[in-house]
């Protein structure tokens, strides 16, 4: 798997349940839990890495599966980017089937696991602006069968962190039988690194607007007044219609909160924004626009 032959590992352990892995990484506190492996063994590649100890995660079934429950679907952290992409989960939960499909070539969909996606938390993680969207919990396995429960957003953003010994064991998400839309921009033909990603959700029941945006900034960021705005233009009792201005607006709102103009100076000027930056603000609302209007049409 590496060119380089860097040091091998010096202890690997395969547990098959959940329990025992967090038992054996706190028996080792310098292990490196892994699954698929595409971010681990990229780092190891690169020389940023050389872990003393591997916990393989790729036997325990428990986590490889979904169920239902109450309402929600519990996906197992250990499901593949592959396996998510399939017709039975896309119509379970179609916009991160939908990030599953592009998350890379076929190597990297087979192998990859929608946990090790939350776990590494990069900026251009696929299923994360979705798991925003959709306002996810996880469930954190620990030490002597402890489980307790966090928004993934408050994991991505940091508020809460992973605690030693623990591991990400499901992911909690609601079923809300509403379309939802996953949208992303490359800047080259095929699946490949996201330069911005759009997760959108509708919520028929809360006649809410749930927004996300991916691959912009170290977490996905969420156009709260942008989600609230257009919600109230949205004829929720007739076919949820909305003239098309309010498309475009709805756009550039989203694009204008995610990258917001620079600060005036103190003689208040405004300096515009780099052509780089202009031009992701664009593709930001260019994306938004047409994920809403894929999910109202």
């Amino acid at each position: 798997m590496t060119t380089h032959a860097p040091q091998a590992a010096q202890a690997v352990t395969l547990p098959t349940t959940l329990d025992e892995a967090v038992a054996a990484l706190a028996a080792m506190p310098a292990a490196v839990p892994v699954a698929g492996g595409t971010d681990l063994m990229a780092a190891v590649n690169s020389g940023q890495l050389r872990p003393a100890a591997l916990v393989g995660l790729g036997r325990i079934s428990e986590i490889r599966g979904w169920q239902y429950q109450d309402g929600h679907a519990l996906l197992g952290a250990g499901l593949t980017h592959a396996r998510m992409g399939r017709p039975d989960f896309a119509a379970l939960i179609p916009a991160l089937a939908a990030s599953a499909r592009a998350a890379g070539p076929p190597q990297i969909r087979n192998a990859g696991t929608l946990g090790g996606n939350i776990a590494t938390a990069a900026p251009t993680g696929d299923a994360l602006p979705v798991l925003a969207a959709l306002e996810a919990t996880l469930i954190i396995a620990g030490q002597g069968g402890a489980r307790r429960e966090i928004p993934v957003s408050h994991l991505l953003a940091g508020v809460e962190m992973l605690r030693a010994g623990e591991l990400i064991g499901y992911v909690r998400v609601p079923l809300l039988h509403a379309p939802q839309v996953f949208l992303k921009a490359t800047g080259r033909t095929g699946p490949g690194r996201a330069l911005a990603s759009v997760a959108l959700v509708l919520d028929p029941a809360r006649r809410g607007v749930r927004c996300a945006v991916g691959a912009i900034a170290p977490m996905p960021l969420r156009p709260l007044e942008a989600e609230q705005w257009v919600a109230q233009l949205i004829d929720w009792d007739n076919n949820r219609a909305i003239v098309p201005e309010a498309l475009a607006a709805f756009g550039e709102y989203v694009a204008a909160a995610c990258i917001p103009d620079p600060e005036p100076a103190e003689d208040g000027s405004v300096d515009p924004l780099p052509p780089a930056v202009l031009h992701l603000r664009r593709t930001v609302a260019a994306l938004a626009r047409r994920a809403l209007g894929r999910a109202l049409s």
